[in-house]
């Protein structure tokens, strides 16, 4: 089944602009066309252009993307230093864990030392949140 740009767009949450940048950046091959001249898109590109958009949520560049789907196409020369790649995303990835851990940390912590009936300017939450910033900003000098 073929699927029109307006179709597409609706089913993949995605505007029809967003659509012709894939086609331009090689994300998606580019649709043929009606005799009517309207773009006709195959089923594939849907689960594609959803990877696209869901990979996107987690983080990845379009670059990094179109490197990603090299592997799916196999496509030799977007599947160059892929090794490379993978290395530094990890690391990436593990660095943003542990930035997420320290967050959940301080949260879990600022939720134990906030009582609910106190009033906002006996909050312990902002007054944490202040002298944190404040040691950060000691610590640069």
């Amino acid at each position: 089944m073929k699927y029109r740009s307006g179709d597409i767009s609706k089913l993949c949450s995605v505007n029809k602009e967003t659509l012709r940048y894939y086609e331009r950046k090689g994300l998606i091959a580019e649709p043929v066309r009606s005799d009517a001249g309207y773009r006709l898109y195959p089923e594939d590109s849907i689960n594609r252009i959803k990877f696209i958009k869901r990979i996107q949520e987690l983080g990845f560049t379009l670059s990094e993307i179109n490197k990603l789907l090299g592997v799916v196409d196999k496509d030799d020369v977007r599947c160059a230093d892929m090794n490379d790649f993978v290395v530094q995303k990890l690391r990436e990835v593990q660095f943003k864990i542990r930035d997420l851990q320290r967050i959940e940390t301080m949260l879990k912590d600022l939720q134990i030392r906030c009582p609910d009936e106190k009033a906002i300017h006996d909050c312990p939450i902002i007054e944490a949140l202040i002298d944190n910033d404040q040691e950060e900003k000691e610590g640069i000098q």
